[in-house]
């Protein structure tokens, strides 16, 4: 059965000029440190910073809740397997929301241009 679905779009100009301006403050805040040290291993890094925006944004749209009601975007990490597939990673608030729904699985889809990152997320129970 579904629990919830998100999708969400990101202009990547607009990570730049946040990142331009805040640097690590913003990092720090947003991202974990391994998804820093991904996204920095790239020559355009704001661009997978986008992405991986876009998936934390679709994940709060899929559990039905906005910023601040419980979960930081930190706690929600796109993590890539071996074969490169991108899943989450949950902690804290995150964490604890997923297994109190009841939530089994998350599926998670990620695409990028140069100018667009966009996320889905689908959350089964």
């Amino acid at each position: 059965m579904i629990y919830g679905v998100g999708i969400d779009l990101v202009e990547n100009d607009r990570i730049e000029k946040i990142i331009q301006k805040w640097d690590e403050k913003f990092l720090c805040r947003v991202f974990s440190d391994r998804e820093i040290e991904y996204c920095s291993r790239h020559a355009q890094a704001h661009i997978h910073y986008g992405a991986r925006f876009a998936v934390k944004e679709a994940f709060l749209k899929a559990i039905g809740i906005g910023l601040g009601r419980g979960v930081k975007l930190r706690e929600i990490e796109v993590v890539n397997g071996q074969s490169g597939k991108p899943t989450l990673k949950l902690y804290g608030g995150a964490k604890d929301f997923f297994q109190q729904a009841g939530i089994q699985t998350a599926y998670l889809s990620i695409t990028h241009t140069k100018k667009y990152a966009s996320a889905l997320v689908l959350l089964e129970k």
